[in-house]
């Protein structure tokens, strides 16, 4: 097995971290990663290793960039928190107080905090993703805003896996003027020094790493498909909540398939990486991330400047739901205001052991970033190659497990 080298930097405290880093890379469990801990205002951890590429010609570096999927929430949830903290939004208000259009078909009701903890029935197109391209705003918004709710808003939580982008992002354009990749790279990412971005420039893409997605086939059933013909009285309360989402079929809903000639590309295209989709392709490193969720997690203010007060940051991280889930299979996903809060199979979670001031989020990918209020850190592992579910975060955990047993 070839040695690929790990580079950065590790502070002695933690190399039982770099060890487990190293071996992902070196065992080629990950194709290409890098982390990132951030410590009281001190970065602690920052390594990276592998390849961009799925040919292994190109390294990856320090600066490399990777699509994180939906670790993109947190960033847009920063920024719609951003706006919560100076008065201009209030999340128990009603959708159309910013959006006046999309009061029709059964949504007249539903509330800013719907959107941004997946409580809004719209996490899927009822007439099936447009037929456009990615960078056509405009025509994802008018779709969602003409359609009826899937489920009645506020009465069940489904993950709304790209849709909440949209959603949440034509709120902050109403309300701002400008887009979330805009308001993020002015309001945050300049003064800040944050290393990410919603929506890349064609000079970006020599930084960025290939994801490398498994190949999917829709034309096979969900596996557990089963379960939908055992009696419920039978089940224990979680598998009867997968049995309830497999029959009710949101999962499909969400995650539908790109038609044939829909005019859509893939996640490694320049429509995609250009494209601003608030829910799943922001680019960054690591570092940049690990940064982002360590001044949140630290007070929200690094050299004079504020992100957003602890205050707001703990409104903002408080539940406002917590499944189960009907989009992920009845899972006890738990969410704030467009913060993940648990999500055990990332080891997002409160822990009477550890702490109770998680926020962050996973992506399908394999990316994790969170911050924790009480230990003051921010965290981020991002990697290029998907894994199935059993293994789609297993580097992440080991490394979180061993960070929980070092800070």
């Amino acid at each position: 097995m070839d040695k690929f080298p790990v580079g950065g930097y590790c502070d002695s405290r933690f190399k039982k971290i770099e060890s487990i880093f190293t071996e992902a890379i070196e065992s080629g469990h990950e194709l290409g990663a890098s982390l990132a801990i951030e410590h009281e205002g001190e970065m602690v951890v920052n390594l990276y290793g592998g390849h961009k590429d799925e040919n292994r010609k190109d390294s990856w570096e320090q600066e490399t960039w990777v699509n994180v999927f939906s670790v993109t929430k947190a960033v847009t949830a920063t920024c719609i928190a951003k706006l919560i903290d100076e008065g201009k939004l209030d999340f128990n208000e009603k959708v159309t107080t910013y959006w006046p259009e999309f009061g029709n078909n059964g949504k007249e009701n539903t509330k800013v905090s719907d959107f941004l903890c997946h409580r809004a029935g719209m996490f899927g197109f009822a007439e099936g993703i447009p037929i456009t391209n990615w960078t056509k705003w405009d025509h994802f918004t008018k779709a969602l805003q003409e359609q009826k709710p899937i489920r009645e808003p506020g009465s069940s939580q489904g993950y709304h896996a790209l849709t909440y982008g949209w959603l949440v992002g034509e709120i902050l354009k109403r309300i701002d003027g400008r887009s979330v990749g805009k308001y993020f790279e002015d309001e945050i990412a300049i003064p800040f020094g944050v290393d990410f971005k919603i929506g890349l420039d064609l000079e970006d893409f020599s930084k960025c790493a290939d994801m490398i997605m498994i190949e999917r086939d829709d034309t096979q059933s969900f596996p557990l498909e089963r379960i939908k013909y055992i009696p419920s009285f039978i089940l224990p309360r979680k598998l009867k909540n997968l049995k309830n989402a497999i029959v009710d079929g949101d999962f499909y809903w969400a995650f539908q398939s790109v038609a044939q000639g829909a005019g859509l590309t893939g996640v490694n295209d320049p429509e995609w990486r250009c494209a601003e989709i608030p829910s799943a392709n922001g680019h960054g490193s690591a570092e940049g991330l690990a940064k982002l969720f360590g001044i949140l997690s630290s007070g929200g203010t690094r050299n004079g400047k504020t992100i957003i007060s602890s205050e707001t940051l703990n409104t903002v991280t408080k539940m406002f739901s917590n499944g189960p889930d009907t989009v992920l299979m009845g899972g006890d996903m738990a969410f704030g205001l467009g913060y993940m809060l648990h999500n055990k199979s990332a080891r997002i979670e409160e822990s009477p052991r550890y702490s109770k001031g998680y926020f962050g989020h996973a992506g399908i990918g394999g990316a994790v970033a969170y911050g924790d209020k009480d230990k003051n850190f921010g965290y981020a592992f991002l990697c290029n190659q998907e894994h199935q579910m059993r293994d789609l975060y297993k580097t992440s955990n080991q490394i979180s497990k061993a960070l929980h047993s070092i800070i």
